[in-house]
């Protein structure tokens, strides 16, 4: 008899956890780990896959020890990922042949540059949905087979494998019996068309990736392998897979049209469900497959942020202002009102709706009596004001917008939660369970083991912890928000 007990796999971009849900969708245990990253260059941030694994072996078998589980009462497992983090192997051995180029990488920015000179974005855009962008894979690998010595050469011999970090860890989960990516984070590579959602032959060679590198696409909740036996003690399915904000999309049961949720981690994305329609957006917002079961497709619109709770972290060991980052709330409510500091946390260049690989950060209209406070204030309005820039996109794009669920490991700072309804004029909606990436991998993986009958069965376990309402006037906002439009105008690069 199938256990009634789901594994789920979320391997973000400063840790890697597990956590064991139970047939409710109630965290049983969990075990994390924290994952160092690596700063080759300026603008250059990488991972070491083997890290990535044993870090995942690691937290697995906390996880289900904690739980005082065998690997019997599993019905499954399911993994979330950082979704445009890339990795190229050797299919013989299984190792990497550089390190996991990640999603804030700008590396390949100057050749990205090159292909929109050439004319490309366009049918980029109109397959992909996506624009030319050093976020996405696509130039990620392109970049690995040019400068790893001797890997174009292993590539068209068929000797290596490409994938995003999902693809990679079902690969070392099944014993390299399995070469798949789910099709939220094929929609991430700039080599899927998500309209047939399919590998496009035109992208693949506009930059140079063969076939053979490319795992084949599967649906988000399925028969997606079966793990070695040394993993956990006995084979257990992987039955669920989704990119991070994807899994967010299900965890937090945004399964109809116009309803939106936004996820506050290392970054910000927030992913607006559109239903059966892929919509083109007129305001630089990606369209995106937000998951797909029975080969049926449904789509999102999606802002990405780059950073969010990452300028947090640099309040916290660049600036060295706090000592662990909850600190925050309590600092940044010191801050006197109408301090008219501005952090515009340009770290990597802007994301939605600017793609700005060459903006940098800054903070303005410091005064002589600015100081820690004011400067922690800041760098939560930044958060809000960020997201206020993709809500107005979207609402541009014709979404209506009557409430924003939230999660991720910002959304217990109250007074930011306060702040960020103030600030976009929306109720501002937190789950009891804000762990919604893992929980919405593993409802994908429940899905198919029949924990959950359906999506609407899903979306009744999801339970409101706190709504926040706007207390602030419509001219204060707006007031605020032209001061944030003018400081992201000075740190543009044109």
């Amino acid at each position: 008899m199938a256990g009634k007990h789901v594994l789920a796999i979320d391997q973000g971009t400063t840790s890697t956890r597990a956590i064991v849900f139970d047939a409710t969708g109630r965290p049983v245990a969990s075990a994390q780990k924290e994952l160092p990253q690596i700063f080759p260059r300026p603008g250059w941030v990488e991972h070491d896959p083997e890290e990535i694994w044993s870090a995942t072996v690691e937290v697995c078998r906390g996880a289900l020890a904690r739980a005082k589980l065998q690997p019997a009462d599993l019905a499954g497992i399911g993994i979330t990922n950082q979704r445009e983090t890339t990795v190229v192997w050797d299919r013989a051995t299984g190792k990497p042949i550089y390190n996991a180029i990640v999603w804030q990488d700008r590396r390949t920015a100057e050749r990205c540059a090159e292909l929109k000179k050439a004319g490309h974005e366009k049918m980029v855009t109109d397959r992909t949905g996506l624009l030319l962008d050093p976020y996405f894979s696509g130039t990620k690998i392109e970049w690995i087979l040019t400068q790893v010595a001797g890997a174009r050469a292993a590539a068209d011999k068929g000797a290596l494998a490409a994938g995003t970090i999902e693809c990679f860890l079902l690969w070392r989960l099944t014993g390299g019996r399995v070469h798949a990516s789910d099709a939220t984070n094929a929609s991430r590579t700039l080599l899927l068309d998500i309209r047939t959602g399919t590998w496009d032959p035109g992208l693949m060679k506009l930059l140079g990736v063969p076939a053979s590198l490319l795992p084949r696409v599967v649906d988000c909740s399925g028969e997606l392998g079966v793990t070695t036996a040394d993993f956990l003690g006995a084979p257990v399915p992987v039955l669920g897979m989704a990119g991070d904000q994807q899994a967010a999309t299900v965890g937090q049961a945004c399964i109809k049209p116009g309803m939106i949720k936004a996820t506050y981690g290392t970054g910000c994305f927030a992913l607006l469900n559109t239903g059966s329609m892929a919509v083109h957006s007129h305001h630089r917002l990606l369209t995106t497959i937000a998951y797909q079961l029975g080969g049926r497709r449904t789509y999102a619109l999606e802002g990405s942020i780059f950073v969010a709770g990452a300028a947090v972290q640099w309040l916290r060991d660049g600036l060295q202002l706090i000592e662990k980052s909850s600190d925050i709330e309590a600092l940044a409510a010191r801050a006197r009102d109408g301090h008219g500091v501005y952090l515009v946390p340009a770290f990597v260049g802007l994301g939605a709706p600017h793609w700005d690989p060459d903006a940098r950060g800054a903070i303005l209209g410091l005064t002589r009596d600015s100081g820690p406070a004011e400067i922690a204030a800041a760098t939560l309005d930044s958060v809000c004001y960020q997201t206020r820039d993709l809500l107005d996109a979207m609402r541009g794009d014709g979404a209506q917008i009557d409430e924003l669920r939230v999660d991720g490991g910002m959304v217990g700072n109250d007074l930011l939660m306060q702040r960020l309804a103030d600030t976009v004029g929306t109720p501002v909606e937190r789950p009891r369970v804000t762990e919604t990436t893992a929980l919405g991998a593993a409802f994908l993986a429940g899905l198919h083991a029949g924990l959950w009958p359906s999506l609407e069965a899903l979306s009744a376990t999801w339970v409101l912890d706190r709504a926040f309402r706007p207390a602030e006037g419509a001219a204060s906002r707006d007031r605020r928000y032209a001061a944030w439009q003018d400081a992201v105008r000075r740190v543009r690069s044109s």
